[in-house]
């Protein structure tokens, strides 16, 4: 049985657990009323090996996830209202209300973000590593994935260019059962997922991804290794969800029996009983953590309810456009940028179109036809 922090520190791990229980719960309910567009995947039940790992990295590491990744987020340090808020696609969310649910972000907490490709994180987790190595610190990535996504031709790219630089990432593979809907036994020839990196140089470990405590023993020796070896980890957190893939799953594929033997295992229940029998938190004590997290939960919504959707004419911020003035290259130009340019060219009767983006696409075009036209080309 792994050890026991410090009494503070432990009621940290399971406030920070109940917050993540809560926020998912009225997320779900949120994307049932509507507030919430696209897909919703929730990690109800996946709390402790979220908090565990998390708890085992500084703050100046890195954390990168899946499209699951609200807990995440909380867990680094972003502050509910903006992931409700991300969630609501509001001016105030963590990604300007551009992301949703599967692209948090918030460099500020080093959390580089949530991906909905699967698999697509790790090769970007490498490349944070490399950064960290080029700039002489000691810094260590944790990469989160889940089962699916160790089949995916990404992992072995990633796992085996890690090995052969020695870049200093943890690969977390939070194995909750199933790719989707599709169980680990049906969906990959090996399931003990510790040992698909070891053909690439890439030496693994196992924690129950239902205990806190022992996931954040398991990963923070896993870091430690990193950050002193300078060569990456691979870790398998064994763990269930206890919701669907994704809102819009109708879990046709596992029992009811299956997920109550496993809500049997629930690491906020588990966890808070243990508090308890080791005379670190009351029943009262948990029930008023239980409380303030639900009230900061409210307060999240009601933050992301007021928050404004961004405005039409910022449609363009932050994407990769022809810049009028140089064919063929990419520019990010904000609405902002657009708004100064045509102030600056006021009285320009050459174009009156103030949009940018259509007359830029326009030129872009214009030009190409040109050349065609002076070469012969069709």
């Amino acid at each position: 049985m792994s050890e026991m922090p410090a009494p503070e520190v432990a009621r940290e791990w399971l406030q920070a657990m109940t917050l993540i229980r809560r926020f998912e719960e009225r997320a779900g309910e949120m994307y049932a009323r509507a507030k919430i567009g696209g897909f919703l995947h929730l990690s109800i039940g996946e709390e402790a090996a979220i908090v565990g790992a998390a708890r085992a990295l500084r703050d100046d590491d890195y954390l990168i996830s899946t499209y699951r990744s609200h807990g995440h987020a909380l867990a680094r340090g972003t502050a509910p209202e903006n992931v409700m808020a991300e969630l609501f696609g509001r001016v105030d969310g963590c990604s300007g209300g551009r992301g949703g649910s599967m692209h948090m972000f918030d460099l500020s907490n080093r959390f580089m973000g949530g991906y909905g490709i699967v698999g697509g994180n790790l090769p970007i987790a490498a490349g944070i590593g490399l950064s960290s190595d080029y700039r002489g610190t000691d810094e260590v990535t944790l990469c989160t994935f889940g089962d699916g996504a160790s089949n995916q031709g990404t992992f072995g790219e990633t796992l085996n260019l890690a090995a052969l630089w020695r870049l200093p990432v943890v690969f977390m593979v939070t194995n909750n059962q199933f790719g989707m809907g599709t169980s680990l036994s049906r969906h990959s020839a090996v399931t003990d997922l510790r040992g698909k990196g070891e053909s690439l140089g890439v030496p693994g470990m196992r924690c129950d991804g239902m205990d806190v405590l022992d996931t954040h023993a398991v990963v923070a020796e896993a870091v430690r290794r990193v950050r002193e070896e300078r060569r990456p980890i691979l870790v398998e957190a064994v763990t269930y969800r206890f919701r669907g893939h994704s809102m819009a799953d109708p879990e046709e594929y596992r029992t009811k029996e299956e997920v109550a033997l496993w809500r049997e295992r629930d690491p906020l229940a588990t966890f808070a009983e243990r508090l308890r029998a080791d005379g670190i938190l009351d029943e009262q004590a948990r029930l008023a953590m239980d409380e303030a997290a639900t009230a900061k939960v409210d307060q999240a919504v009601a933050f992301a309810d007021a928050s404004p959707f961004p405005p039409p004419e910022s449609l363009y911020d932050d994407v990769y456009v022809f810049d009028g003035e140089t064919h063929g290259w990419y520019s990010g130009e904000s609405a902002e940028d657009r708004e100064s340019r045509a102030r600056a060219e006021l009285g320009d009767t050459a174009s009156t179109d103030e949009s940018g983006i259509p007359e830029q696409l326009t030129r872009a075009l214009a030009a190409r036809d040109d050349v065609a036209e002076g070469t012969g080309a069709v």
